[in-house]
């Protein structure tokens, strides 16, 4: 039954991107004036960028190689070309209908329609292709964000806790050896008490992360309180059971749905993520079922990958929540559709005496691209009573 499911919901899917592509592409062979060289590149140069995502996804399953990294780079970074020509051309067949109906006719668009057409086409690729360019680079350069916070409990012997954290790093092809270092290197030139790591570390599929040797990165992870981490919906899309495996045997201690003591100072709960029971058809605790024995008269901080139910999260007596998942929408304007979605799209919120920090997170689903926000690690700062 769930083959089933998960067959109509990728055709779908699958159906929607081909008729996205099939409108983009008529439109830019509509602008390209016949007989121009271009023209007859055009349709082969469209047909590998619009199918290099589904191809690079499915040889990545079957074999990773340089080819699978050509096809899913230039398919990720199409994702993001496709959406902003998409918006491009709607909104320029918007202007087509309005000036079809209303009576003034432009004579300049009028008496040089197929030079206007083929300009605006080129003009539309140069302005994207920049965009995109830009928000790659954006993403490739996460920022330190500092988050001062004040928990009106005592603490043990502890006066401040110092953490270090990060959320949806996306650990695979995209995100590989060379930013995996770096984001261990921010993480640990914080000098941080304990090391946060609020879900979806790893993008779905871990074959490229045991091929490129990720975990090897992740082991050089020092904190002295340790290093903690929960499930993201993307461990369990690919099979959490054995990305949980692989986190834990790299010195990464998974917190399923429990809630430890640590240093006989503060409480730290890890809960499950929300989507567990939709790609495992495992039910993941309540708030009050993961919480049981904790003494509240300790600080208590809880991760959350998804950021819903903020209110339930306080009632419950949390002091700390730190979540991730909506990237802000990683490229603009999809952090308007995430703001309507969620109460806290990203960054700081207070509800009562609970304290909640959504993350944009280090990496991205998708395209390499940041338009609208920035990635980041967390440097958070705690005093207690």
């Amino acid at each position: 039954m769930r083959s089933i499911m998960f067959l109509v919901f990728f055709s779908i899917v699958l159906l929607l991107y081909s008729l996205i592509n099939y409108y983009i592409f008529i439109r830019g062979m509509q602008a390209l004036p016949p007989g121009m060289v271009f023209r007859r590149w055009y349709p082969w140069i469209f047909l590998f960028l619009s199918s290099s995502y589904v191809l690079g996804r499915f040889m990545e399953r079957v074999w990773i190689s340089p080819v699978s990294t050509l096809f899913n780079f230039s398919g990720s970074f199409w994702l993001a070309l496709m959406f902003y020509f998409l918006l491009a051309v709607i909104a320029i067949d918007l202007v087509r209908l309005i000036i079809y109906i209303i009576p003034f006719k432009p004579g300049f668009i009028l008496n040089n329609y197929t030079e206007v057409k083929k300009y605006l086409f080129f003009a539309v690729v140069a302005v994207t292709g920049a965009v995109v360019l830009a928000g790659h680079i954006n993403a490739l350069l996460p920022r330190v964000k500092r988050i001062d916070i004040r928990i009106d409990k005592n603490a043990g012997e502890m006066k401040t806790l110092h953490i270090a954290a990060a959320s949806d790093i996306h650990m695979g092809t995209l995100v590989g050896p060379r930013r995996t270092a770096r984001l261990v290197k921010m993480l640990n030139e914080r000098n941080a008490d304990i090391i946060l790591l609020a879900g979806d570390i790893v993008d779905e599929d871990l074959g490229p992360v045991i091929h490129n040797d990720l975990g090897r990165s992740l082991q050089k992870l020092k904190a002295p309180l340790g290093v903690y981490a929960i499930t993201g919906n993307h461990e369990y899309i690919g099979g959490a059971k054995a990305a949980v495996k692989y986190l834990e045997e790299h010195n990464i201690k998974m917190l399923m749905d429990t809630a430890v003591l640590i240093n006989k100072s503060f409480y730290l709960a890890g809960r499950n993520d929300r989507d567990s029971k939709r790609f495992s058809n495992t039910e993941r605790k309540s708030i009050a079922k993961v919480l049981e024995g904790v003494d509240f008269a300790y600080p208590v901080i809880m991760m959350d990958h998804q950021p819903f139910n903020l209110q339930q999260v306080a009632d419950a007596g949390i002091d700390f929540q730190i979540s991730g998942h909506t990237h802000h929408g990683q490229i603009w304007p999809l952090n308007y559709i995430t703001e309507a979605m969620y109460e806290l799209s990203w960054g700081y919120k207070q509800k009562g005496n609970t304290h909640f920090y959504v993350s944009s997170g280090y990496g991205g689903w998708g395209p390499p691209v940041r338009i609208g926000n920035r990635p980041e690690i967390l440097d958070i700062y705690i005093a207690f009573k």
